[in-house]
């Protein structure tokens, strides 16, 4: 390693511990803290039951609920690609998670936020391929808007100091 590049390391170390970085999912971080205690509002359609999965992968299964998280999910879908024949060959989904984290305990309201993001899926082939395109395009949109909104929750959420295990 040249000097140029040990300099370089160092100085961005430092200027790493200075900065107060701590991992997300490092012993007492929020990402930790929150671990199996965020009650998730039942799923009641395809949509929901994906973005519910996708949150309990990330939050763990809910052992001792301390936050209740609630979600509206509303999608639009559009053409975009469409042949001189009026064929489509392309369609946009867009969708939205608005989103609350409140205190059990207490009712405070811990986040109220937004998760957008969008998707598309090809509608080249028979109606059992583009039916399959559609839903996997809706499942890799709803993991983006869940991924998103754990980011969110972990990065800005001030938590208690101390939380019960």
């Amino acid at each position: 390693m040249s000097s140029f590049d040990r300099r370089t390391l160092l100085i961005s170390l430092a200027a790493l511990a200075g900065c107060g970085f701590t991992p997300a999912y490092g012993p007492g971080s929020s990402g930790a803290a929150l671990r199996g205690k965020v009650d998730i509002l039942a799923p009641d359609d395809r949509e929901s039951y994906t973005l519910v999965n996708r949150l309990t992968e990330q939050f763990g299964p809910t052992q001792t609920p301390l936050y209740r998280l609630a979600y509206t999910i509303s999608t639009d879908e559009n053409q975009i690609g469409v042949t001189r024949d009026q064929e489509i060959l392309r369609y946009h989904v867009a969708g939205e998670v608005s989103y609350t984290l409140t205190d059990i305990t207490t009712g405070r309201l811990m986040a109220k936020r937004k998760a957008s993001s969008f998707t598309a899926y090809s509608a080249t082939g028979s109606s059992v391929d583009t039916l399959t395109a559609s839903r996997d395009a809706y499942d890799r949109l709803m993991v983006i808007l869940a991924d998103q909104m754990v980011s969110q929750i972990i990065a800005t959420v001030e938590l208690p100091a101390e939380l019960p295990t």
